[in-house]
């Protein structure tokens, strides 16, 4: 299934690997007739309420991208279809990390969770799940603006430089959610995982970038408003996706907020509703939002407070120095005055690279314990080395063979013998290589002659920082084990028992076999699962539909019945006959 729905969308084939590690089968046989009717109720449900409610861009999106009411998105189908607007749609399992979901909206991917919620918890799921992805995401996105708006932030929120403390709480909200979903997980595991995220965030320190990112997703792409503060519609799709909190989001009871930068700074929690939400005039404004938090972000500032984010992060990093010269590793140490930074270290593998490819003979294989370098000018030399033409290297006797000493402005000495250098595509000199070379800062020796070849990097300063390579070939990144997987519970005979009864009902619908008794379906439910109320509603929605009085009184008494035994279902039955009496009030989208 899933090969085929590679094929099927070039967009997919420019995927990198790393990110292609991610991807998992849909395995669409896998759906029950009970996933495919929680699927069909949310639609029903969603549709009615918001072709009034939501964008405009959302009805006309649900055609768009082949998303049906009836029936679980296909992704073969729905990768047949997104590639005419020039995205493309994949399976993966639950929360991926952050990093790796932002970078699939720079390649035009949607990642869509191919799980879906429970019957138990139709209405809301902290789990991703297909109806929240499929339904949610995948219709705005025939939104050119909004489509535009999505790539960026993945192509930005990717080099966003996270905290070692943000992988945990990635991992501690993955485990919640795959927890709170399974069904019979006892409350006190839950309350324990719940107890765990609080003790994180109350110790997160100052926020990451990519915590603030974060932020700025989830209070738009996830949970935005659009419109006037007074009169706003729905795009967020996790707002697009919630049966609940789609109609709540819109009441007095939810504060309502002009969308600014200052939504960076407000966190949320992914577990309940949001008791405020944001609203942006327009598509464009949102762009308008990301460019100025993008303009504070390490990628775009570098510098001395760059260069720690990324040995805050403990996890692969890249700087770019003023000659274009990346190193990407591992960072470590820095050596500051004066609030500059003026010699970074990284540990363990590193690379160097230009414009993104790595520099020839300069991978991983030759930097293996890592790279030191001084950054800065040299000492009582106005004209940087890296603006240095022949002429000003043999002025300063900087060329090759020759034993030198250059001491920087810092207080870097680096002394050895010149064995080589080069420039980049504008003439700028970006690296010098020595052998026999000790480099030191007062009394300390940061490199000795031992060591064997030094490649010093040349920049005057550091321009920008961030997350992962700068080359992504340079390292093995197909290292993600997900620490645990969602929960696949073996059914019982009694579940596989009303599966059954759900598959005639929809076998019935759809033409495949209309010799069913749907009278005799209904009495065996009454007798053997008296507390679902989700097929005796399909069934009174068929037996209303043609005009089958007694069919159709039976199963709304005993939908009643279930109401009085279970009065938490009672609005999700009220909702589901309102639909059906009126089902002329609602677009079916087949």
């Amino acid at each position: 299934m899933m090969k085929n729905s590679i094929e099927i969308n070039p967009i997919l084939n420019k995927l990198p690997k790393h990110l292609k590690q991610f991807i998992k089968p849909q395995n669409y046989e896998d759906y029950s007739a009970i996933d495919q009717a929680v699927w069909r109720y949310v639609m029903l449900k969603n549709v009615n309420y918001l072709s009034k409610a939501a964008h405009k861009s959302y009805l006309e999106g649900l055609k768009l991208t082949g998303v049906s009411i009836d029936s679980i998105p296909n992704m073969y189908g729905m990768n047949r279809i997104l590639k005419d607007i020039g995205w493309a749609a994949v399976a993966v399992d639950g929360f991926i990390p952050p990093n790796a979901f932002m970078e699939f909206q720079a390649y035009n991917v949607l990642v869509i969770a191919s799980d879906i919620r429970q019957l138990e918890h139709i209405e809301y799921t902290p789990a991703p799940d297909i109806i929240h992805e499929g339904a949610g995401h995948a219709p705005i996105i025939s939104n050119p603006e909004y489509a535009e708006y999505l790539r960026r932030f993945g192509e930005i929120g990717c080099k966003a430089i996270s905290s070692a403390k943000d992988y945990e709480l990635y991992e501690a909200v993955r485990h919640l959610s795959i927890i709170k979903e399974a069904p019979h997980t006892p409350e006190k595991d839950i309350e324990q995982a719940e107890k765990h995220i609080e003790e994180l965030q109350q110790n997160m320190g100052a926020p990451s970038e990519m915590a603030l990112i974060r932020n700025l997703h989830w209070w738009t792409v996830e949970y935005g408003l659009i419109g006037t503060v007074e009169k706003p519609k729905i795009y967020g799709a996790g707002l697009l996706s919630s049966i609940g909190e789609s109609e709540w989001c819109l009441t007095d009871a939810v504060k309502k907020i002009p969308y600014t930068l200052e939504a960076t700074y407000q966190n949320f929690d992914i577990t309940k509703p949001q008791p405020q939400l944001y609203v942006t005039p327009d598509f464009a404004h949102l762009s308008l939002v990301l460019e100025e938090f993008a303009n504070t972000m390490a990628l775009r500032t570098g510098g001395l407070s760059g260069v720690k984010k990324l040995i805050n992060s403990k996890a692969l990093g890249s700087i770019e120095l003023s000659t274009g010269l990346q190193i990407s590793g591992v960072f470590t140490n820095v050596i500051e005055k004066n609030s500059k930074p003026i010699y970074l270290q990284t540990t363990g593998k590193t690379a160097l690279a230009y414009r993104e490819k790595e520099l020839v003979g300069h991978g991983i294989e030759t930097h293996k314990k890592g790279l030191g370098s001084p950054i800065g000018k040299l000492k009582g030399i106005n004209l940087a080395i890296e603006d240095m033409s022949p002429r000003d290297l043999a002025a300063y006797n900087i060329y090759e063979e020759q034993k030198v000493i250059l001491e920087f402005e810092g207080g870097i000495k680096v002394s050895g013998e010149i064995i080589t250098g080069k420039r980049n595509l504008q003439g700028k000199i970006i690296l010098i290589s020595f052998k026999n070379c000790t480099v030191s800062h007062g009394d300390t020796i940061l490199f000795k002659p031992e060591q064997g070849i030094y490649d010093m990097a040349v920049g005057k300063e550091i321009i920008s920082a961030f997350s992962g390579p700068a080359d992504l070939n340079s390292f093995n990144l197909i290292t993600h084990v997900p620490s645990e997987k969602t929960i696949q519970v073996k059914k019982t005979k009694e579940r596989l028992r009303l599966e059954a009864l759900y598959q005639q009902i929809r076998d019935y619908r759809d033409d495949i076999n209309r010799t069913i008794s749907r009278t005799k379906v209904l009495e065996e439910l009454i007798e053997n699962h008296a507390s679902d109320w989700l097929l005796p509603l399909e069934i009174y929605e068929l037996a209303y539909i043609g005009n089958e009085i007694e069919l159709s009184k039976k199963a709304l008494t005993h939908l009643n019945n279930v109401k009085y035994n279970r009065p938490e279902v009672g609005k999700l039955i009220d909702d589901g006959i309102e639909i059906i009496r009126y089902k002329e009030n609602y677009i079916t989208n087949k």
